[in-house]
């Protein structure tokens, strides 16, 4: 036995650190999805009903207000991305079967960098999941809004908005809700009115603007 033999039999093995865990893109929402399921549960939606999804702009949303009686669901969970709708549909959407979604997200995925194109994929893949054993559900896509916070990202906004809508009017069953318009004022920038101190959310008159689209959008 060589030296060199030796002081490597006397050696401790090598402690091989084991793989790290995935981590879950989707661990942060856990909490608001289950605690949306306990009201599905507690206050079934009616057959057909109409369901609001997506980001904070639908959090922010009180649908029983700007909808009286008609039995609207919101079921938005805020700082969402299009595909953490997309993820989730299979539990707050799939299981009670809406007729119609009116989805409003792709603010904060343009805000985080991500591209116009990828947007517009991420959307047809929600599209995908909210049919899911649903294929005559309607789906309207509530523009991405321009704001006061977020100006610097008009022009992806709008990217991103036109190949939504060419992919709205390519499919039955899709409707392209175009906010934008009602949200500029004469000078082409985002009316002030319209949105609170932080410049990204909106006030009482930016809802009042979108339920009066949205509600003929839905008729």
């Amino acid at each position: 036995m060589t030296a060199l033999t030796f002081v490597l039999l006397l050696a401790p093995p090598v402690e091989v650190a084991p793989p790290p865990r995935p981590v879950d893109p989707f661990a942060r929402w856990h909490k608001d999805i289950a605690a949306i399921e306990k009201r599905l549960t507690a206050n079934p939606p009616k057959p057909g009903a109409v369901f609001f999804v997506g980001s904070s702009s639908i959090v922010g949303w009180n649908v029983a207000k700007s909808f009286p009686g008609a039995g609207h669901v919101n079921v938005g969970f805020g700082g969402s991305v299009i595909p953490d709708s997309t993820h989730f549909a299979p539990r707050i959407l799939a299981p009670h079967k809406p007729g119609t979604v009116v989805f409003y997200a792709g603010d904060n995925d343009i805000g985080r960098g991500t591209k116009p194109e990828k947007v517009a994929d991420d959307f047809k893949a929600f599209v995908t999941a909210a049919r899911a054993g649903n294929p005559n559900c309607r789906v309207l896509f509530v523009a991405i809004k321009p704001s006061l916070a977020r100006w610097k990202l008009f022009e992806a906004q709008k990217k991103a908005n036109a190949l939504v809508r060419a992919y709205c009017e390519s499919e039955k069953g899709l409707v392209f809700v175009d906010v934008v318009p009602l949200m500029l004022g004469s000078d082409g920038k985002p009316t002030p009115e319209l949105f609170q101190k932080d410049g990204l959310h909106m006030t009482a008159k930016g809802y009042e603007l979108w339920t009066e689209v949205v509600e003929k959008a839905l008729k």
